[in-house]
């Protein structure tokens, strides 16, 4: 059987990954993600080596105060930029309204809101709050693409900040701290694949 892929969005991330894991770093946002991971998955696919699964780790911003800081296993993404209850009259629907990944059992669960905007003001984190616990920029490209390719996800995501005035400023200094938390989550899923609660 072949390794799960590890999809992050920027190196530091990933960095505390077990030293040999499988990684592919697809740079910021929807598009980048999409791309980035439909290539790989082509080549793999046509090479007969499609991973086992897909495991997306990285930073989110928190979309209510009681979500703690932590890693958080994704039980529902939508894409919260794309006014997807409008435009399906008119187009049809190209990909589900939203994603639901099978979890381990293993970490706390959150729903999860993605889109190209760095959300980093109160009025856009409330209102998305509606909807999700957390936001980030890539989870549900990942998930759309892996849908594609009829490869299974996992989405592992490490508060990294509140979605609010002061995201900005803090967010680079907490990508490094937030990577040893999402190896210590890999760990526990690696483990939960091996025995399954």
């Amino acid at each position: 059987m072949t390794a799960p892929l590890f999809v992050a969005a920027v190196p530091g991330e990933a960095a505390h990954l077990p030293e040999g894991s499988d990684v592919l770093i697809t740079g910021v946002g929807t598009l980048p993600a999409a791309i980035n991971l439909t290539l790989e998955l082509s080549a793999r696919r046509a090479a007969g080596k499609l991973p086992s699964r897909i495991i997306n780790i990285g930073t989110a911003g928190a979309l209510r105060d009681d979500h703690e800081n932590g890693v958080y296993e994704i039980d529902r993404v939508h894409k919260h930029d794309f006014m997807s209850a409008e435009v399906p009259g008119v187009t049809g629907v190209a990909l589900p309204i939203a994603f639901e990944p099978e979890i381990s059992g293993r970490f706390p669960t959150a729903q999860l809101a993605t889109g190209d905007t760095f959300v980093e003001d109160s009025v856009t984190r409330d209102r998305l709050a509606q909807d999700a616990g957390l936001v980030d920029m890539e989870g549900y490209a990942v998930c759309a693409v892996a849908h594609s390719f009829n490869v299974p996800v996992t989405l592992l995501k490490q508060i990294s900040d509140r979605a609010d005035e002061e995201t900005a400023p803090g967010w680079a200094d907490a990508v490094d701290p937030g990577a040893v938390q999402l190896a210590k989550a890999v760990r526990l899923l690696e483990e939960a694949v091996v025995t399954p609660v």
